[in-house]
């Protein structure tokens, strides 16, 4: 596993998509999309911020891959990222608070919130593509191109940075997604409202 980073590392931004393509579909990979950003970019600096965008674009084809399989599969497949309580527990969430808990797992690496079961949901639920995907992009791109910048600029020290920084990171992401949900609300309550007082031809 650890020749097989190396291996990815050295390819530089093409190792970083194609990590990133794995990883999303849901299938094992030697080391996650994060690290090997980092690593890329202190390695090279000059392309780091190309290794972050094709990290975040690596990222949403194994997200659509991963969509897919999880729509045809349905409530069957969605079993198995939430038969555990711990995994009924944030289906609930995903039910109450929609794609604000995936924006949030995709935009912070917050381990005790698993990203799949969130993305799991979507897919079993057939969240549709051109609402769940500007949200994967919105997440995604910032936190690559950012990890990108930390490898770039700190180098050994990113990892301290991150763990250091983590729920200041969390809390920027939750208020992002807060207040896109209620500019989404209201929305959408601006479009009823116009609708019901729209004139029967």
């Amino acid at each position: 596993m650890v020749r097989l980073r190396e291996i990815l590392v050295a390819w530089g931004p093409l190792g970083v998509f194609l990590l990133a393509i794995v990883e999303s579909t849901g299938l094992p990979n030697p080391g996650g999309t994060d690290a090997i950003v980092v690593l890329a970019a202190i390695a090279n600096p000059r392309t780091a911020m190309l290794s972050g965008a094709l990290a975040a674009l690596g990222s949403l084809i194994g997200s659509l891959v991963f969509y897919e399989i999880t729509r045809r599969g349905g409530e069957k497949l969605l079993t198995k990222y939430t038969s555990s309580p711990r995994g009924q527990k944030f289906r609930a969430w995903f039910l109450q608070y929609g794609l604000v808990t995936v924006f949030i797992t995709a935009l912070v690496p917050i381990p005790i919130l698993p990203y799949k079961v969130f993305a799991a949901s979507a897919g079993a639920m057939a969240v549709p593509r051109r609402r769940l995907f500007p949200v994967l992009a919105a997440a995604r791109f910032p936190r690559y191109l950012g990890m990108a910048y930390l490898g770039a600029r700190l180098g050994e020290n990113s990892s301290i940075w991150l763990r250091s920084h983590l729920w200041h990171l969390l809390g920027v992401a939750f208020a992002i997604a807060l207040l896109s949900w209620a500019l989404i609300r209201i929305s959408d309550s601006r479009r009823i409202a116009a609708q019901g007082s729209a004139p029967l031809q």
